[in-house]
């Protein structure tokens, strides 16, 4: 079980250190910090947007979840910085993660 096949199957995880509890980003099998195993939190998970743009009619945000993972993702509306978020949406595309929140 890693990340990219629960981000295949539609799902977002956090990968978390089995050992000292530490958020492992960029997904990784192996933490950064002690070399522990790490293992994926199931959500739903709730981030933060911190910043945003559009493009054309589509809006794009960078959200922040557990003060430690940042990504791109698409929002149906104007979005808020601050506003809280969850992920809608999420896979692989083309070798490319993407992710729609709401």
């Amino acid at each position: 079980m890693n990340f990219e096949s629960k981000l295949n199957e539609g799902l977002f995880c956090i990968p978390e250190c089995a050992e000292c509890k530490k958020i492992v980003w960029p997904p990784s099998e192996l933490c950064n910090h002690c070399f522990g195993k790490v293992l994926l939190k199931k959500g739903p998970f709730v981030g933060k947007i911190i910043e945003f743009s559009r493009q054309n009619e589509e809006y794009f945000c960078l959200v922040e979840f557990e003060d430690a993972i940042r990504i791109m993702a698409k929002i149906p509306k104007i979005p808020n910085i601050g506003q809280s978020v969850e992920i809608s949406k999420c896979g692989i595309s083309n070798g490319n993660y993407f992710f729609h929140v709401i």
